[in-house]
């Protein structure tokens, strides 16, 4: 079968939980993704406050607990010589892409999603009223086809095909960078989610499964151009020792169990996520430097914000161009606050005092995300609220 409701170009974060809601609803949802099944993605994996009550509410929280992803009940800032200890009022996680990511896809193909690794999509289809009617494809076998759908979901990250092809306008754009070096230890001790800063450096670990560590480094984006690229694990140590040298002691006592790798930085942007037949999510409509962690916390948010519209748009009950609109607008609200905080953040032109005050800004954000997610459950339209 090639026609669907509703086509989704992305089987990460953002497209597999668009597909999850979607199939709850009832509709026919395809995804298609080039990568293989459950593979791993340069991705900060850390889940703040929202995307934990997103996965609780979907009834997917208790899967990532039982694959062994520890819980946190500790946030930990470490202002050059100064240290914050939060206790959190709900525990927080960090799975493992390569384990988030199959975990949705799970739930959506038993919610009677389908999914097709290895397609590589090349281009959109478009009907005679200039409306985009789905994609073409080639699998790995180099046959062609076409996918036929009511709607086309982008959900294809920062390079997204689908926002390139309908010129998905940028309503927002940033104005810093940071670069960001990260890899896999075992034997490092933490206190919960550790993040560090000092003028110039960032940096941090956080907990996750298999007894693991994420430990990442964060600097300038020219730095990483001129320095760090050539030794990405002495860069993460050299910079993680500038931003506290009591966490680069504990990680240089344990063992890296993977390569590290880098990300030079690139500044973020939000685009008008919705068109004549197509929508965007994920990275693909909103992306923002990784250094606040919190790019897959949006992308589930924003996979229900989308699904919510889409169930509207689809059952006839809503005109498209008012429940897509709706969509940005919501989308738009809930992200500038923390996009502006990021971009700030990412600039290091902070002394450790501003920078305590943009962290208050973005809980403060963080939580009107969460008492608007939570309010979902009331204002749902009852088909895609879990």
């Amino acid at each position: 079968m090639n026609d669907y409701d509703v086509v989704i170009v992305g089987a990460r974060a953002a497209g597999a939980s668009t597909a999850l809601l979607l199939a709850r609803a009832g509709w026919r949802v395809v995804v298609l993704d080039r990568a293989r099944r459950g593979s791993d993605t340069l991705s900060t994996h850390a889940l703040m406050r929202p995307g934990v009550l997103q996965l609780e509410r979907w009834g997917l929280l208790d899967a990532i607990v039982a694959a062994g992803t520890p819980g946190q009940d500790r946030v930990v800032f470490h202002y050059g010589d100064d240290r914050v200890d939060l206790d959190v009022s709900r525990q927080l996680y960090a799975p493992r892409r390569t384990l988030l990511d199959p975990v949705l896809v799970a739930a959506a193909e038993n919610s009677g999603a389908a999914f097709r690794f290895g397609v590589d999509v090349r281009g959109l289809l478009w009907d005679q009223d200039e409306r985009v009617a789905g994609v073409r494809v080639r699998d790995e076998h180099g046959d062609s086809a076409e996918i036929h759908g009511r709607v086309t979901v982008g959900a294809d990250g920062r390079r997204s095909l689908v926002a390139r092809e309908v010129h998905a306008p940028v309503t927002r754009h940033g104005t810093s960078s940071a670069s960001a070096i990260y890899g896999y230890w075992t034997g490092v001790d933490t206190a919960g989610y550790e993040w560090c800063f000092q003028p110039g450096t960032a940096g941090g670990l956080i907990p996750t499964g298999g007894g693991q560590v994420c430990v990442y480094a964060a600097a300038p984006t020219r730095r990483f151009a001129d320095e760090l690229r050539y030794d990405l694990e002495g860069g993460l140590h050299r910079v993680l020792a500038e931003a506290a040298p009591a966490l680069a002691e504990r990680v240089a006592a344990g063992r890296r169990v993977e390569p590290v790798r880098g990300f030079p930085g690139t500044r973020g942007w939000l685009r008008r996520p919705w068109g004549t037949g197509w929508a965007l999510v994920g990275d693909a409509g909103y992306f923002k430097d990784p250094i606040t962690a919190h790019g897959i916390t949006d992308a589930l948010r924003d996979a229900e914000l989308l699904a919510n519209a889409l169930d509207r748009v689809l059952t006839g009950a809503v005109e498209p161009a008012h429940a897509l609109a709706h969509y940005e607008c919501v989308r738009s609200d809930l992200s500038i606050p923390m996009f502006d905080v990021t971009d700030a953040v990412a600039g290091f032109n902070w002394t450790l005092d501003e920078l305590r005050r943009l962290h208050l800004a973005m809980s403060d954000a963080m939580q009107r995300e969460v008492d608007v997610l939570t309010q979902l459950d009331g204002r749902s339209t009852g088909r895609v609220a879990a």
